[in-house]
């Protein structure tokens, strides 16, 4: 795990003893009274440090290169380190250091790339962006009379012993999505979040959070499609080419040595749009080796045909292009592409299951990559490794399309308040037709409009705080709706300020009214000014990248870096800009991929590219099950879940029987909610397991519980 940590507000004064403590391994980047490292597997072009002095103008570093100790800061010093891979050249960066002086932050968050920025003004004050996916996190706990922060949950909890809250993991598994039950907590008492689209600003040790990003408006005004799609298009290529440009080959000779670049096909036609991007980046085996640093990137030419091949291309570069491995699990997955891609070099993986690590009973303690929270991830982390092992030293891939690019089925209410309820009528017809196709003409033609359109009504007209006590009195009932076997159904399930999430019915009925507590104390707090559709999708989005985010720490390899580039901000950006009618179209994402593959110059697309049937994830979740059985029953035999008064022992291992039953047929609700129980009695033993004072030397000894039982 890579990550950012240090502290404001002199944490040693008041205890000498603590002025000792250093994160275990960790880099100093800059010293004084607010200190700052970098802890873990980064990269010297991953770390760029600018400094702006009285009477001198910016320098920009790259790597942790250490200070002069005698040329101390001043009140008016400007610090800025930009943590992890960004786009920006050092003039950009010493350009957007200068601006920062006024207290302008946001430019700071507009270069391409996925990265953490901390700002550091004077000797006292310091500030922290994430980023607007949620994928580049922060936290921050009090410690020592001051404020301690980190890019990570984990190292900040074993700083200050903080045991587990429960009521949390309640929240997490009863309504996932639902900000207004999590609010900024952690898994971890004491250890709060920043909320995605934040800064965290700390003053004389005391923090405070604002929002960096301006309201996107209340939809009334009328965006373009052509326009739109350009900048989705020269966004995108921006985020693929800037890393495709900057990838670090693997050392020569080491044992984890792999290809220099590589591109996940396992995931449809977001993967293979990204394959496709940076298959066509002119980039050679000798351009790589000699690769220009981050500060000198190549000249930006726009989202038009053919831009990312303008610039000149060296002649030996054109004779040798390199090859990039594109990762695909089974044949079934390589017509996803179905385009000429000379670049790409196939690796073929025979398809994995998940829960391969518990399919011999599991001991005491399971083995496996500690998380900063619990998620599905942790139960294909071998698969996923595996895969990854296979793909490149910098590994591209499609993680986040469907939530950028997709219209949340809730935005169809935002029309109805916005007053353009005719245009309902496409996507409505849209899923209608879809359904016609795979349940029948009376569905397709009169329960899916009926159903949706009266579930859009309902939504357009329900109020936020009657919502939520309507919420916490089905869940306090234990009345937990089954997902609906279409796409009109799983529509029309979907139109709700809030929806319990698939492992709800799993709970304890002491757990239940806990989550539904906090539903109604924020149903008497102010309603938020989005609109229902606007939330839902940005909620979900924040979800998915925290998924990620653990995908990504259990399963990344050791100097391999694993890229997301729609949930870059420049991206998700561009995305916003897409009219609401063209995104809730079914289909509107292979649409959208299209277009933009066309604006880049790939004119060679078959007209259904990308609308194939989809794989089915449900099987092999299933045979992952059932080859599990036996160390899911172990698992759950006396699972700390039911020790904190979580969930339902009894009720988990008779789903559990249900589903390993040969041929039973489980909803992917039923799926989905038996992943995040499983996942989270994993993470629970790893974290019991683990040694206190593991990220840190000289903290003191203490003695914590992995998790608090209620009274």
């Amino acid at each position: 795990m890579r990550w950012l940590t240090g502290w404001s507000g002199s944490p040693g004064t008041g205890n000498p003893a603590l002025a000792a403590v250093r994160p275990l391994a960790g880099t100093a980047l800059w010293g004084g009274p607010n200190p700052l490292w970098a802890v873990g597997d980064w990269r010297p072009d991953e770390i760029r440090l600018a400094t702006l002095r009285p009477g001198a103008p910016a320098t920009v570093r790259t790597g942790p290169q250490p200070d002069d100790p005698t040329d101390l800061d001043s009140p008016a010093t400007l610090r800025l380190a930009v943590v992890g891979h960004c786009g920006a050249s050092d003039a950009e960066i010493a350009a957007g250091l200068a601006a920062a002086r006024g207290g302008a932050v946001r430019h700071l968050t507009s270069w391409p790339g996925s990265y953490i920025v901390v700002l550091r003004a004077g000797v006292r004050s310091t500030v922290l962006l994430t980023d607007l996916a949620g994928l580049q996190q922060v936290f921050h706990t009090p410690w020592c009379g001051g404020t301690a922060y980190a890019t990570a949950a984990l190292p900040l909890a074993d700083l200050v012993a903080a045991p587990l809250d429960p009521d949390h993991l309640a929240a997490v598994l009863a309504v996932p999505e639902a900000a207004e039950v999590l609010g900024t907590g952690t898994p971890y008492a004491g250890v709060h979040r920043v909320p995605a689209g934040h800064t965290l600003g700390i003053r004389s040790g005391r923090p405070y959070t604002a929002g960096y990003e301006p309201e996107t408006g209340d939809g009334r005004w009328t965006r373009d499609e052509a326009p739109a799609v350009r900048e989705l298009t020269r966004a995108l290529l921006e985020a693929v080419r800037c890393r495709v440009r900057t990838a670090t080959p693997a050392t020569p000779g080491s044992p984890q040595e792999r290809p220099r670049l590589g591109v996940d096909l396992s995931y449809g036609t977001a993967s293979a749009t990204v394959a496709l991007l940076a298959a066509a980046v002119p980039i050679g085996p000798a351009a790589a080796a000699a690769a220009p640093p981050a500060a000198t990137p190549p000249v930006r030419s726009g989202a038009v045909k053919g831009s990312w091949a303008r610039g000149p291309v060296p002649r030996d570069e054109a004779a040798t292009p390199e090859t990039l491995a594109a990762v695909t699990l089974g044949e079934s997955e390589r017509p996803a592409l179905a385009v000429d891609a000379p670049r790409l070099r196939h690796v073929v993986l025979p398809p994995a299951l998940p829960y391969a690590e518990l399919v011999d009973p599991p001991a005491e303690a399971p083995a496996g990559p500690l998380t900063d929270e619990p998620g599905a991830a942790l139960l294909a982390a071998g698969a996923d490794g595996s895969r990854f092992r296979a793909g490149g030293t910098d590994h591209l891939t499609g993680y986040g399309a469907r939530h950028v690019l997709d219209g949340h089925p809730a935005r169809l209410a935002d029309l109805i308040r916005l007053g353009r309820s005719r245009e309902l009528l496409g996507p409505v017809a849209a899923l209608a037709g879809a359904d016609r196709a795979a349940a029948g003409a009376l569905t397709g033609a009169v329960r899916t409009p009926v159903t949706v359109l009266r579930a859009a009504h309902r939504l357009a007209r329900a109020g936020y705080a009657d919502a939520l006590d309507d919420l916490a009195v089905s869940l306090t009932l234990r009345q937990v709706p089954e997902p609906g076997p279409t796409a009109g159904a799983g529509s029309a399930a979907a139109l709700a300020w809030a929806v319990p999430g698939p492992a709800a019915r799993w709970l304890s009925d002491h757990a239940l009214a806990s989550v539904a507590q906090r539903l109604r104390i924020a149903a008497r707090g102010g309603a938020p000014t989005e609109l229902p559709g606007a939330r839902r999708a940005r909620l979900a989005l924040h979800r998915h990248a925290a998924g990620y985010r653990t995908l990504v720490q259990a399963a990344e390899q050791h100097g391999q870096r694993l890229h997301a580039p729609f949930l870059d901000n420049q991206v998700v950006r561009a995305a916003r800009l897409l009219p609401d009618e063209v995104r809730l179209q079914p289909g509107a994402r292979h649409a959208l991929l299209h277009a933009v593959l066309t604006g880049a110059g790939r004119t060679d697309l078959p007209a259904d590219w990308g609308r194939g049937p989809r794989p089915d994830r449900a099987a092999p979740a299933c045979r992952g099950l059932r080859l599990a059985a036996d160390g899911l029953a172990e698992l759950f035999d006396r699972p700390l879940l039911g020790e904190a008064g979580l969930i339902d022992p009894a009720a988990v291992r008779a789903s559990l029987g249900r589903a390993a039953a040969p041929g039973a047929a489980l909803p992917p609700g039923t799926l989905a909610g038996l992943a995040d129980l499983i996942a989270a009695e994993l993470w629970l033993r790893r974290v019991a397991a683990r040694r206190h004072g593991s990220c840190w030397t000289g903290l003191p000894p203490a003695e914590r519980r992995a998790l608090a039982r209620p009274a």
